[in-house]
């Protein structure tokens, strides 16, 4: 297997984490690049289901080195839970490897982002309040603290009297909230590298020799493509890059290194939080696609909003990403359908102008109405079918049909949530 990068494709939520389980049995290295504890990755296997949110879904294979990257931000609390989890299950992490570069999300991170997103009021984004947003911020501010100061005491205390000061300014004279001591920040942070110390180490060296060695290795995304900061719906975005591009920063490989990019879309879209969602439906069509595919999110638990394929989000996301191929997930979730819709243009409901590329001003999106083709549904159980041939000849032409619109082939289609309801093209 060649260097691959798997990104979502729509919103997030798409089912990467089985299509990762599915591609890290023929890989050697895994590596989540970016994006933090603010990601749900869910994975059924043999009867059981785990939920990843910072450790790559390759973890499930005991001979795989899993990686996260320097371009992720760590909550160490949320991280080490996670691998007890795992351990607990008999899961081994012995090849679980944490990038000494990557950002640490600390207290004070999560209820700054709680007060600003209860600040912004209506105009809210739609965060998780996992404090991903002001961890970005200080990286990209140079005050950030990463996970290579949790064992040096001297940079740690340097570090803390630098942005200390300056969160609990905030945090005591602008939203009236708890403040911390630096011994409260210390102490924290002297539990979880006492705790996560045997998981740091250079990665480079490992992934410099991967490459040399031609092993393969598969860059794990989190969030989606139009969740990019960006190239997204900006402001109601994440805070990092998912797009296939971030995999090169947050892996730290050059990219003439990559082989293939592989993009995730459901047989539908679905969107957690705010920001414009022009396919979305909220009528009773709306309600059963939430409903038959269980759409809540794995981190929040929040309900996800639900509307029809979107092909012109599906040809941005082969433009921005330069998607090789794509997997489709959930393509099971319309077994029941007498006909589905497919997005293919938006519409400008104050001039009737078409728009067949994606508009990344989202001030207009409020404007646009989508344009649709209506399909056949195939009215049959496909959940137990393991070949493309065996599919009924309306999921097969639904299936062809995105492919044309998109312009690139579905080479892996997801007909049930368990490992083996995957059918390979």
């Amino acid at each position: 297997m060649s260097n691959v990068v798997l990104i979502g494709a729509q919103w997030g939520d798409e089912g990467k984490a089985k299509i990762t389980d599915l591609l890290s049995k023929n890989t050697d290295i895994i590596i989540r690049y970016q994006g933090g504890c603010n990601a749900g990755h869910t994975v059924v296997t043999n009867g059981q289901t785990f939920k990843f949110h910072l450790i790559p879904s390759g973890i499930l294979y005991p001979d795989k080195i899993c990686i996260i990257g320097a371009g992720t931000v760590i909550n160490p609390e949320v991280l080490y839970k996670e691998i007890k989890n795992l351990e607990d299950k008999n899961i081994s992490t012995k090849n679980l490897y944490i990038s000494p570069s990557a950002h640490i999300t600390l207290p004070y991170h999560i209820i700054l982002d709680g007060v600003n997103e209860k600040e912004l009021g209506k105009k809210k984004i739609g965060t998780t309040n996992r404090g991903i947003g002001p961890t970005y911020a200080d990286k990209i501010n140079r005050v950030g603290v990463r996970i290579e100061d949790l064992l040096n005491e001297e940079a740690l205390n340097e570090k803390l009297d630098i942005i200390l000061p300056q969160k609990n300014l905030l945090l005591e004279k602008v939203y009236n909230e708890k403040t911390f001591t630096k011994q409260e920040i210390i102490d924290f942070c002297k539990d979880y590298a006492e705790k996560l110390k045997p998981y740091i180490k250079d990665i480079n060296p490992i992934v410099y020799d991967a490459i040399k060695t031609k092993k393969s290795i598969l860059f794990e995304g989190a969030q989606g493509t139009m969740l990019d900061i960006d190239h997204g719906t900006y402001p109601y975005v994440t805070s990092s890059n998912p797009i296939a591009g971030g995999a090169c920063v947050g892996g730290g490989v050059g990219p003439t290194q990559i082989d293939r990019i592989i993009g995730i879309s459901k047989a539908y879209v679905t969107r957690v939080g705010e920001g414009p969602f022009v396919s979305e439906l909220t009528d009773e069509t709306g309600k059963k696609i939430q409903e038959i595919g269980h759409e809540f999110g794995t981190t929040t638990g929040r309900a996800r909003r639900c509307g029809w394929f979107d092909a012109v989000v599906g040809r941005y996301g082969v433009l921005i990403n330069g998607l090789t191929d794509m997997a489709l997930t959930k393509l099971d979730i319309f077994n029941d359908f007498d006909s589905i819709k497919i997005c293919t243009s938006y519409k400008d409901k104050r001039n009737g102008k078409i728009y067949n590329s994606y508009p990344t001003n989202t001030y207009i999106h409020k404007y646009l109405e989508p344009v649709y083709i209506e399909m056949d549904g195939w009215k049959k159980d496909i959940t137990k079918i393991t070949s493309y041939t065996e599919l009924p000849e309306n999921a097969k032409k639904y299936i062809e049909k995105i492919e044309e619109l998109i312009e690139v082939p579905i080479k892996i289609i997801g007909v049930g949530p368990g490992r083996d309801q995957t059918i390979i093209r």
